[in-house]
């Protein structure tokens, strides 16, 4: 692990469609006893849903010496933004990478002209949550049901 001096934040390619899915698993992995299986399905797509996550979102990638450390997910629809598939390897968490994904795709959202952004998380994870509150998110009251368990509602005007 380096320091996130180190952290390249770019966006992400087709050819990262392998190190996203990777990263994804490695960082809810640690949660999988705790999310329905269609939950974890979901949050951990396959590389094919990645590569359509491509075409449809804004993908960023955290890479490290070449090696993809973090990735989130942004769309903006009118004036409000959606966050997803915000994921750091566990080796890289803690070190900043998060706050610099978000940084990143919070400033894409705002240039595209959104005013709001919003994301969903769940219950197992806690730190996310800690994290995202940090940074300005509050939970709006919004619980929906995702495959069997409560999704958590964030928001945050820009």
């Amino acid at each position: 692990m380096g320091s996130t001096a180190d952290i390249e934040i770019r966006p992400a390619a087709v050819s990262d469609a392998p190190a996203i899915v990777n990263c994804l698993t490695a960082a809810f992995e640690p949660h999988r006893a705790q999310y329905t299986p269609g939950a974890f399905a979901d949050t951990v797509p396959s590389h094919d849903a990645v590569c359509l996550r491509l075409q449809q979102m804004q993908v960023l990638v955290a890479a490290a010496d070449g090696n993809i450390v973090g990735t989130v997910s942004g769309a903006c629809h009118g004036e409000e933004g959606h966050l997803r598939g915000m994921a750091v390897l566990p080796d890289w968490q803690g070190c900043g990478v998060a706050a610099k994904l978000l940084v990143a795709i919070e400033s894409w959202l705002a240039s595209r002209g959104c005013r709001r952004i919003t994301l969903d998380t769940t219950l197992p994870l806690q730190a996310a949550m800690k994290f995202y509150e940090k940074n300005g998110y509050r939970h709006s009251g919004n619980v929906a049901d995702f495959f069997g368990m409560p999704l958590l509602e964030y928001v945050k005007q820009i």
